[in-house]
């Protein structure tokens, strides 16, 4: 018997995957305990439907995240900090840092896990910062520290 999977089964297959398993198994466990529905012609237009749908709702993040890339590279976040001689800064600028200025002084709500910062800044001037918006995208932010 042909089944939709409507969930994981450990063992047989995914959410959404439409496998061949055997008649007592699909009747007994897989459609009593809702795991699975049976794979009728008008389950599998419904199915593709939902494919379908996510397909494009995948594209719609990916345009929004490459919209978003493109006012981060125009954007310039300008922290102030105390500094010792030679630009070096007492402390440093870390990711969740940035992600507030740039919240607060532009707009752009972004995540600080998402700043891609392997190491805390400690220098003045500018910094390039990459930041991952999506599998797919990464923006970069200028990054200006100044002194205060």
């Amino acid at each position: 018997m042909k089944v939709i999977f409507k969930q994981d089964v450990k063992g047989k297959g995914k959410k959404g995957e439409v496998k061949n398993v055997s008649d007592g198994y699909a009747r007994n466990y897989l459609l009593k305990n809702n795991l699975a529905e049976e794979a009728t012609p008008g389950n599998m237009k419904v199915l593709e439907a939902k494919k379908k749908k996510q397909k494009q709702e995948a594209q719609e993040e990916v345009a929004e995240a490459e919209r978003l890339k493109e006012k981060l590279e125009d954007t310039t976040v300008e922290i102030k900090a105390k500094s010792g001689e030679g630009g070096r800064l007492f402390g440093s600028i870390p990711s969740k840092q940035i992600a507030e200025v740039l919240k607060k002084d532009h707009g752009h709500k972004i995540d600080k896990r998402k700043i891609e910062l392997d190491n805390p800044i400690r220098s003045l001037g500018y910094t390039k910062v990459p930041v991952k918006l999506h599998q797919e995208v990464t923006g970069i932010i200028n990054v200006h520290v100044v002194e205060e």
